[in-house]
């Protein structure tokens, strides 16, 4: 295997390795949150319905921990095996916030098997629920961590270069780069979202499979309430992430957004396919939207593609990842803000088959577009692997054994799928909901 093949499967590797961690990690953001609403819920409003739905979401959540803790440690060991350059650079630039990210998992994991554990064991219920704090934040944080991480990798600072290596390293400037704030924020906001509109998409198939239970529709209102606020959010701060790249990787929002010629009162340019290299057809523009996104004035000029070299250019095709992206994002956020009316109002049709179906698709769609957007973020950074510093090319190992490292993690993400899916439905289609209030109500 040549160095180029060797650079080749180690990218095709770690992005299948991210692509199927963001599932579980994104998951295991957003769940603990709605399972602290769902607690409180039922202790304010002394609601059983609540208080089972934190129950059952808690037993499902378990089973994402216990992947995303594979494909997360999986993770850490490609960055040393496939990428001894970049972590020979920047390892101690990096080694604060992976500590951090671990010890913040701990902490999570630590506190939930409390939580899990001590259902029956506490009187007053809000003391029980109080454990679900650190949960909750050990969850977010070790999010936070890890995207310092992404981020310092695309505006990388708190150092010295000399002789090809990072010297006097100050790791909390590193970690509190200029990408930090806008992608924490993204990435906090639509995990919130995508966990919600996952719960909200069950409940929905639920009922829409016979089970047409209270339970079922308390969920549906909690959930898309949730979604909503944070699919509005996530649209917030997509906006200040978008003045973030005007700034900060021109050539990244040129790319994604197809901007080839730089100019004054530049418009936005969705869907389209491209010919002869540059020249867009079919494609929708937004008068002035491009201009209005990097810097807030319908006639600012925007740097175009062609104040860049082509081998400093980011693949085209991200920007298709940021339209799949833009627009999941505003369809939940309409579904979110139909049904919620639609219930104030007491509208039938938000309880039609038809509805029901979209805020099924909503979850999937919602997943689809965390993949879309950490794709987008990741190959929107290329060529480099760290920005200005170090390319893709040079930062891979040559090891001629990369082929067979990826078919065995394929095996390995294959099973851990099939076995979680597994799992999760077994466990819940074995103990319906109807079943389980029954039996609380026979045992109370």
């Amino acid at each position: 295997m040549d160095n180029e093949q060797a650079v080749l499967y180690s990218r095709i590797l770690t992005e299948l390795t991210l692509t199927f961690h963001i599932i579980y990690a994104t998951i295991g953001v957003g769940v603990p949150l709605m399972i602290f609403l769902a607690q409180w819920l039922g202790i304010k409003k002394q609601d059983e319905h609540y208080i089972l739905l934190a129950r059952r979401w808690t037993r499902g959540y378990i089973i994402t921990v216990a992947v995303g803790v594979v494909t997360g440690t999986a993770i850490g060991l490609q960055l040393n095996l496939l990428w001894p350059t970049f972590m020979e650079i920047a390892g101690n630039a990096i080694a604060l916030p992976l500590f951090m990210e671990t010890f913040a998992f701990f902490f999570e994991a630590i506190f939930l098997g409390i939580y899990l554990y001590t259902w029956d064991r506490f009187e007053n219920q809000r003391k029980h629920m109080l454990l679900l704090i650190p949960v909750a934040i050990g969850a977010s944080f070790s999010a936070i961590f890890i995207t310092m991480v992404n981020s310092f990798m695309n505006t990388p600072q708190g150092f010295e270069f000399a002789n090809g290596y990072m010297v006097n390293v100050n790791p909390i400037l590193a970690m509190f780069n200029p990408a930090m704030p806008t992608k924490v924020a993204h990435v906090l906001a639509t995990a919130y979202m995508t966990a919600a509109f996952v719960l909200a998409s069950i409940g929905a198939y639920r009922i829409l499979k016979g089970s047409n239970h209270i339970y079922h529709k308390k969920a549906l209102l909690l959930t898309l309430k949730v979604g909503l606020i944070f699919s509005v959010a996530a649209a917030i701060i997509g906006d200040f992430a978008g003045k973030f790249l005007a700034a900060y990787q021109p050539e990244k929002l040129a790319a994604m957004e197809w901007h080839f010629e730089t100019e004054e009162a530049a418009s936005l340019t969705l869907f389209g396919i491209l010919q002869n290299g540059d020249e867009v057809k079919y494609s929708i523009e937004l008068p002035y939207a491009l201009s209005i996104l990097a810097h807030g004035n319908p006639n600012a000029e925007v740097i175009g593609l062609d104040q860049f070299p082509s081998e400093n250019i980011p693949p085209l095709y991200i920007h298709y990842l940021f339209n799949i992206m833009v627009l999941v994002g505003m369809g939940v956020t309409v579904l979110g803000l139909v049904y919620l009316i639609g219930k104030f109002l007491r509208k039938k049709f938000i309880h039609s088959k038809f509805f029901l179906w979209l805020i099924v698709t909503s979850g999937p769609l919602c997943i689809i577009a965390i993949e879309a957007g950490w794709w987008l973020a990741e190959v929107g950074r290329q060529p480099w692997v760290l920005r200005g510093i170090l390319r893709t090319e040079d930062a891979a190992t040559t090891s001629n054994q990369v082929d067979l490292m990826l078919y065995l993690f394929i095996g390995l993400y294959l099973i851990l799928g099939i076995a979680s899916a597994i799992v999760l439905i077994r466990m819940f289609r074995s103990n319906p909901v109807e079943r389980e209030l029954a039996d609380q109500k026979g045992g109370g």
